[in-house]
C-alpha cells in the first residue's frame, strides 16, 4: 500500500500529531473527511466548507472566523462551574464575572457576552474614557457589575458617576490613594453616592509570563495601610456604604494552581480583616488570570495551566469560603475578570499558503560543473555516496568542515560561484541522508538534533504576524497551528512559517507541542492549482486589540458564523478588511492629496522627456485608485 494512502493516517493520528484534542477544550476535532470542524454542542461544520463559502460569495483570504456560539458556551461553562463548586460547598453568595473589554473591543465580542451574559449578571469592565463610554452603552443585567479600573482623571470619574444616576452598577475601583479625593467631589457635585471599589496590592505573585503583574511591585493596588487609611475616612465621613468591593488581582495567565490558592488566601483574609474593622464589602473581586492551554500539556508551561475549570472555581469558592467560616464573616459576591478564558477559543485565522522555500528543494537547475572543477566538489559527492548507519557522524562532521572550507576558497577567489553552488546543493543533500539515518535511531548525537530545523521548509502564508498574532512576535506566546483540511494524509514534510511583511521578524519558528516548543510545524506537499489552508487558532484574546500595522498591512476580512443544529452555515455578519487608503490615512496621509501629488509626478516625468500618452496616463491612475481601495493582502 503506498504511505500516503489515506487509511495509513487517520483522523486519530492527525488529532494526535497537531493535539487538536488537547488544546481545543472540545470546540475543534479533526473529521474524518480530514477536514477540521468547529463544533458547539451538536452543531458541527467543516471549517474549510466555511472558508469555501465565503470565497464563493467573493471574499478573499486571510480572513478571522468568528463564532460567537463559543463565547456563548464560554460563559455558560465558567458560570456552571462556580454554582456547581459554591453549591457543593455550600457558598452562601454568589458568583459574577466580569469581562474586562481590553482583551477583545471588537463589537461581536462585546456585544455577545453583554447579551447572553445577562442570563448570569454579567459584567463589562472599563480600563480607559474610551471603553467605559463603549460599555456604559451595552445591554447588561441591571445587577451587572460596570467596573472601572485604571488610572482617572475627572472626566473618567464623572462620567462613571453618570452611569450610576443612570440606574447602572457602576463601582470605582482606586487605583491609589489620592482617586479618593476626586471621586468623593465630583460625587458631591452631582449629587450622587459612589460606588467604591479598593484594589489591595497582594504580596502574593501568579506565575506564568505575566508574574511581574502582581506581587509588590505590580503597577496598581493600595498598600495596607492606605487600605486602612480609606476605610477609616469613609467610616469618619459617614460613608462606610460606598465601600462596595475589595479587589485583588493576582496577574494574567497564572499557570499554576497553587499560586492562584495562595493569592486567594491573602485576599481574602483582607477581606475578612475589613469585616472586622467595620466596613464589609458586597464583592470580593479576585481579578483575572483564569488561563487558556494553548499547547494542551496541562503543566505550568507558560502556554498551558495545571488546572481546569472547574478545579479553579473550586479553589476560588472553597478557600473564600474556609476564611470566611473561620472569622464567621458573611460570604461575599466572588467576582472574577476573567477575559482571555471567555475570549480566546472563539477566533480562528485562517492563512492560506503561497509558496514554499526550502533546502531540501531544488527548483531550479544548475550551471554544468568545468572540466576540471575543485577538488572539494568531488570531496563533498563522495561523502554523499557514502552515508551509512555506521559512519553518519563522521560523514557530517567533514561535510560541515568542507562547508566552511568552501566559503574560505571563495572569498580567496579559487572556487566559481558555479562550484560553489554545487558544493552548497550537495551539502544539503548530505544533511538529508544524515537526517533519514537519525530517524530510524534509539538515540540522536546532540549535535544533530537540529537536523530537522535547519533542513525544514519555509512555508510563505499570505498574513501579517503582526496583525494575526502579535503577542507571537512581542512575547513569544505560542498559538496552535494546523492544516484545515488534507488531515487523513499523512504530512510529508516539516516547515516554519513567514508572512508577507518585509521584516524579518515576520516569522513563525516556535509551535505548540505537548512535550516540548516544536520548532517545526508538520506540513503535507503544496499540489499545483489546490489552496493549501493553515488555522492559527486561540487568537480570540487581545490579538485584535494589539495588532499593529506594520508594513501598512491592515486589519483582515472577519465573518462571523453561527453553526446550525443540522451543520447549516449561517454568516450572520461580514466586517471587511482594512482597505490600503484607510491603513494610508491612519498614518497621517490624505488619499485626494496623494492622487495630487500622483498627478504631479507624471508631469515632471513628461517634463524630463518620459513617453506618456493619455491612455497610459489613464492606465497608471486607474491602477494606483484601484490599489488605494483594494485589500491589503495578496489577492
Amino acid at each position: 500500500m503506498p504511505p500516503n494512502a489515506p487509511s495509513s493516517f487517520s483522523a486519530a493520528d492527525a488529532d494526535a500529531l497537531y493535539g487538536v484534542g488537547a488544546w481545543a477544550a472540545g470546540y475543534f476535532e479533526v473529521g474524518d473527511d480530514g477536514d477540521l470542524q468547529v463544533r458547539v454542542g451538536d452543531a458541527h461544520a467543516s471549517l474549510p466548507k466555511i472558508v469555501r463559502r465565503l470565497e464563493g460569495t467573493g471574499r478573499s483570504l486571510p480572513m478571522i472566523l468568528r463564532f460567537p456560539q463559543i463565547l456563548e458556551d464560554r460563559l455558560a461553562r465558567v458560570n456552571g462551574a462556580f454554582e456547581s463548586a459554591m453549591a457543593e460547598a455550600g457558598y452562601r453568595g454568589r458568583y459574577q464575572g466580569v469581562y474586562p473589554i481590553k482583551v477583545n473591543q471588537r463589537r461581536v465580542v462585546v456585544e455577545t457576552l453583554a447579551e447572553a451574559g445577562a442570563a448570569w449578571r454579567t459584567g463589562l469592565e472599563a480600563g480607559s474614557k474610551a471603553e467605559l463610554a463603549l460599555i456604559l452603552v451595552q445591554d447588561t443585567h441591571p445587577e451587572a457589575l460596570i467596573q472601572c479600573n485604571g488610572f482617572k482623571d475627572d472626566d473618567f470619574v464623572r462620567l462613571a458617576l453618570w452611569g450610576r444616576k443612570l440606574g447602572k452598577n457602576v463601582t470605582i475601583t482606586l487605583e491609589k490613594f489620592g482617586e479618593l479625593d476626586r471621586v468623593l467631589r465630583i460625587a458631591d457635585e452631582l449629587g450622587v453616592e459612589p460606588a467604591i471599589g479598593l484594589r489591595y496590592k497582594i504580596h502574593a505573585r501568579g506565575s506564568g509570563a505575566w508574574e511581574s503583574s502582581g506581587g509588590d511591585d505590580a503597577k496598581f493596588g493600595l498598600t495596607s495601610g492606605e487600605l486602612l487609611a480609606v476605610a477609616e475616612r469613609l467610616e469618619a465621613e459617614g460613608r462606610s456604604s460606598c465601600l462596595k468591593m475589595l479587589h485583588a488581582h493576582v496577574g494574567s495567565q497564572i499557570t499554576d494552581i497553587r499560586k492562584i490558592r495562595v493569592a486567594v488566601r491573602e485576599a481574602a483574609q483582607t477581606y475578612v480583616e475589613l469585616c472586622e474593622l467595620g466596613a464589609v464589602p458586597e464583592y470580593l473581586n479576585l481579578g483575572g488570570g483564569l488561563a487558556v492551554d494553548y499547547d494542551g500539556s496541562k503543566t505550568t508551561f507558560a502556554a498551558s495551566a495545571n488546572y481546569g475549570l472547574r478545579t479553579y472555581a473550586e479553589t476560588l469558592v472553597w478557600t473564600v469560603l474556609e476564611a470566611c467560616d473561620e472569622a464567621e464573616a458573611p460570604h461575599p459576591v466572588l467576582v472574577t475578570e476573567s477575559g482571555r478564558a471567555l475570549t480566546a477559543h472563539h477566533a480562528v485565522a485562517v492563512v492560506p499558503v503561497v509558496d514554499a522555500i526550502g533546502r531540501t528543494r531544488d527548483p531550479v537547475p544548475l550551471p554544468p560543473l568545468p572540466d576540471e572543477p575543485n577538488a572539494l566538489v568531488g570531496d563533498m559527492e563522495e561523502l554523499l555516496r557514502n552515508v551509512t548507519v555506521k559512519n553518519y557522524r563522521q560523514v557530517y562532521y567533514e561535510a560541515v568542515s568542507n562547508k566552511d572550507t568552501m566559503h574560505q576558497l571563495f572569498d580567496l577567489g579559487y572556487l566559481s560561484l558555479v562550484e560553489r553552488a554545487h558544493v552548497e546543493r550537495t551539502y544539503n543533500r548530505i544533511l538529508m541522508r544524515v537526517r533519514k539515518v537519525t530517524r530510524d535511531l534509539d538515540y540522536v548525537p546532540e549535535e544533530l538534533e537540529d537536523l530537522d530545523r535547519w533542513l525544514a521548509d519555509t512555508y510563505v502564508a499570505n498574513f501579517s504576524l503582526f496583525q494575526a498574532a502579535p503577542d507571537h512576535w512581542a512575547v513569544g506566546q505560542l498559538f496552535p497551528i494546523a492544516p484545515l483540511h488534507r488531515l487523513t494524509e499523512r504530512p510529508t514534510r516539516r516547515a516554519t512559517l513567514a508572512d508577507i511583511s518585509c521584516d524579518s521578524d515576520g516569522t513563525i519558528a516556535k509551535f505548540t507541542d505537548l512535550r516540548d516548543v516544536a520548532r517545526t510545524l508538520p506540513v503535507h506537499d503544496l499540489r499545483e492549482g489546490e489552496p493549501y489552508l493553515l488555522g492559527i487558532f486561540l487568537t480570540g484574546a487581545y490579538q485584535d486589540v494589539l495588532a499593529n500595522a506594520h508594513n501598512l498591512f491592515g486589519r483582515v476580512h472577519e465573518a462571523h458564523v453561527r453553526i446550525g443544529p443540522d451543520g447549516e452555515i449561517g454568516i450572520e455578519r461580514f466586517v471587511g478588511g482594512q482597505k490600503a487608503r484607510r491603513v494610508i490615512e491612519n498614518v497621517g496621509y490624505r488619499t485626494d492629496v496623494l492622487l495630487e501629488w500622483l498627478d504631479q509626478e507624471i508631469t515632471e516625468a513628461k517634463a524630463h522627456g518620459v513617453a506618456l500618452d493619455e491612455a497610459d496616463e489613464a492606465e497608471l491612475r486607474e491602477l494606483y485608485e484601484h490599489e488605494l481601495v483594494g485589500y491589503t493582502y495578496l489577492e
